[in-house]
């Protein structure tokens, strides 16, 4: 079944400022896993009758790259929504992490699915590993499993802004271009990401914590309620 995704604004995030320069008004249409055209809301209905339609507030643009996976989901224990009473709701990291005491693996295991899925909430749907594979079995399971698309670390940043990783790509510093994996682009993977914000430099001040919807491989993952 063809999708139309729709927004206010559309960010394809290329290089080339002739086919990927923003569309007011804009959509993405996707069938199946891929993009299959990208342009004026108008021109898509008209030329895709009969898709479904999910138009979304904001911008929409390419998922994003998280560099730091491996860190952020085994130097991190992601509370269970049981446990937010007595730990709280965000990752616990340091002497927080330290004072849990020796984890299980079950409970590791929950952890790192837990952390995949506030990715996916960061617009997230691209994570980098050397030698684009993880060799640490949790984590390569949770990945494979929630479709994530998992590649090197060439060009990652070689000093960490602050004092650890951030769920958040945009702490990076990077700008758009810099912080999605790829472009909108016929053909290519219909990995999109949409945040309720105006435009890119609003997008850039206050990150992706502003996601409200995350589209995987063309599957929407991710909803805010």
């Amino acid at each position: 079944m063809l999708t139309i995704h729709a927004a206010p604004l559309v960010l394809p995030a290329g290089a080339d400022p002739g086919t990927d320069a923003p569309v007011v008004d804009g959509a993405v249409v996707v069938d199946g896993d891929r993009i299959i055209a990208v342009g004026p809301f108008e021109e898509t209905v008209e030329d895709a009758p009969g898709a479904r339609v999910r138009r979304w507030p904001g911008v929409l643009t390419p998922g994003l790259r998280q560099w730091h996976a491996l860190w952020l989901l085994r130097q991190c224990y992601h509370p269970d929504p049981r446990e937010a009473d007595e730990l709280g709701e965000q990752p616990l990291w340091g002497e927080r992490l330290a004072a849990l005491g020796d984890l299980t693996e079950t409970r590791w295991s929950g952890s790192v699915r837990r952390g995949v899925q506030r990715m996916l909430r960061y617009g997230t749907t691209a994570v980098a590993s050397p030698g684009a594979r993880f060799r640490d079995p949790l984590v390569a399971t949770a990945v494979a499993r929630s479709g994530l698309t998992v590649v090197g670390t060439a060009g990652a940043p070689g000093t960490l802004l602050g004092e650890r990783p951030d769920l958040d790509p945009f702490a990076e510093g990077y700008d758009l271009p810099g912080t999605v994996h790829g472009s909108l682009t016929v053909g290519g993977r219909a990995d999109l990401a949409v945040f309720d914000v105006p435009g890119e430099a609003a997008l850039r001040e206050r990150g992706a914590v502003t996601c409200v919807a995350t589209v995987l491989g063309g599957r929407l993952v991710y909803r805010a309620r």
